[in-house]
């Protein structure tokens, strides 16, 4: 399927909000001749931007205030991930009926390319870098980018027509697509998170949905229909579905039988690899590493070849990354465990005793679903940032806990505690923005306190 590039010469378009995806874009219009104005809440100073390029370009800049005047003449929106669409600004373009699209739609408006879109609330990220793993094997062009860390749109407008795009999505991109179609799009799950954004849990639910709005029969949906959400939403998935399941063996999709992965699309089965040989552990990464198959599958990645990539593929940073090991005791950064979920998964992919770091921005998350894994593995718990007082209140009486007034002394505090063949885990079940840029801000820091506590004793 080719799609006619979208002309935007001469239209003028207002981008709203300066970070990694709205730079993206304003650089993307302006390669295509666009009469761009961008802004931010924030200042220059405030973003670490230096606009000097895009002003000699012929852009207009706003910063540190909207008014609606920014709105006059324009033609189209480009809203950033993090700004919501409730922003004044944007309420009151709706009201005067002005288009408002995401980056993300921007991205697949320019582009060409065939696109595979993933999302879920954990484990996106490294399933969509395996997907693009897999599908390099295919000799194909292939960008991955999105929510993955790369914004997509700028870069996707230069893959060729004959190339694949693997873009993870996250559910504040899906609520700005208006034509975003992709050919292969793959949910992992859907549990509770940024519920201090959505009008509660079925609101959010209904956001992921959107990755299959605009799919046809000619299109494929992978699905891992274990997740009781994910099951329970399929009759709105217009795509043809491939099932992924760990449970049970299925008629069509991929399974696991007798210790193997096992695939069985469209009447032709065939044994992948063995659980034990992939690259990624634990039960979620298995999750990860069926769903990417099935994934590259559809774009035609060879059984034999995924194998190889699915034995030799490590984990991603942020992302369970082991740090190092100082006296016996090993140091873990899971940063990007930024829901109760992703941190349930944590907890449970290690045997030894635990000394869990925690904390930082909460999200309207119930923390209590942590008191059983937490009383089941953690030794000691240390809280930091804004949401100590209600993880403490949420954990009360399931395991000890401290505080740290910062993640150095969080991080000091952990080696006191810690016993010989622990793990030291940051997975703060919480965002970074209270005292850090960002999860990866957060992750970083962490991993040079770490490395900052010197020899063995």
């Amino acid at each position: 399927m080719t799609r006619a590039r979208r002309d935007l010469a001469g239209s003028r378009v207002l981008v709203v909000g300066l970070a990694r995806s709205g730079r993206a874009a304003v650089d993307l219009l302006l390669e295509t001749g666009s009469r761009v104005v961008a802004t931010d809440l924030r200042s220059a100073e405030a973003l670490g931007l230096d606009p000097t390029s895009w002003l000699e370009r012929g852009a207009e800049l706003s910063l540190g205030e909207q008014p609606t005047s920014l709105l006059d003449d324009a033609e189209l929106i480009v809203v950033s991930p993090g700004v919501p669409l409730t922003a004044p600004l944007l309420k009151t373009a709706a009201q005067r009926g002005i288009e408002i699209i995401g980056e993300l739609e921007l991205g697949y408006q320019m582009s060409e390319a065939t696109w595979v879109a993933i999302t879920g609330t954990n484990g996106k990220t490294t399933t969509t870098a395996l997907t693009g793993e897999l599908v390099r094997t295919t000799g194909r062009s292939v960008l991955v980018g999105g929510n993955i860390g790369n914004a997509v749109s700028h870069e996707a407008a230069g893959v060729p027509a004959d190339g694949v795009i693997v873009a993870e999505v996250s559910s504040f991109q899906l609520d700005t697509i208006d034509r975003f179609r992709p050919t292969v799009g793959a949910l992992l799950n859907i549990t509770e998170d940024h519920l201090d954004r959505y009008d509660g849990f079925d609101d959010y639910a209904n956001s992921k949905m959107r990755l299959f709005a605009n799919q046809t029969p000619d299109d494929v949906a992978v699905l891992f229909v274990d997740d009781p959400e994910v099951s329970s939403r399929v009759a709105g998935v217009g795509g043809r579905i491939v099932p992924v399941s760990v449970e049970r063996e299925l008629e069509d999709g991929v399974f696991v039988r007798g210790g193997s992965v096992v695939s069985r699309i469209g009447g032709s089965e065939q044994e992948i690899v063995e659980v034990s040989e992939l690259g990624l552990p634990g039960p979620h990464n298995l999750v990860n590493s069926m769903v990417a198959f099935a994934t590259a599958s559809v774009v035609g990645v060879a059984p034999e070849e995924a194998a190889e990539v699915l034995k030799r593929f490590r984990s991603l940073e942020h992302r369970l990354e082991f740090v190092r090991e100082l006296d016996g005791v090993a140091y873990v950064n899971d940063s990007k465990a930024t829901n109760v979920d992703a941190v349930r998964f944590a907890l449970q992919s290690y045997e030894h005793p635990i000394v869990w770091i925690a904390g930082g921005k909460e999200k309207g998350a119930d923390f209590t679903a942590l008191r059983g894994p937490a009383s089941e593995r953690v030794r000691a718990a240390i809280l930091i940032g804004e949401a100590t007082g209600k993880l403490e209140r949420a954990l009360d009486g399931a395991v000890e806990m401290v505080r740290a007034g910062t993640l150095d002394e969080a991080v000091r505090m952990a080696r006191e505690l810690a016993e010989r063949a622990d793990i030291v885990l940051l997975s703060p079940a919480c965002a970074s923005f209270d005292m850090f840029q960002d999860f990866e801000d957060r992750g970083r820091q962490f991993k040079n306190a770490v490395m900052a506590l010197g020899d063995a004793r």
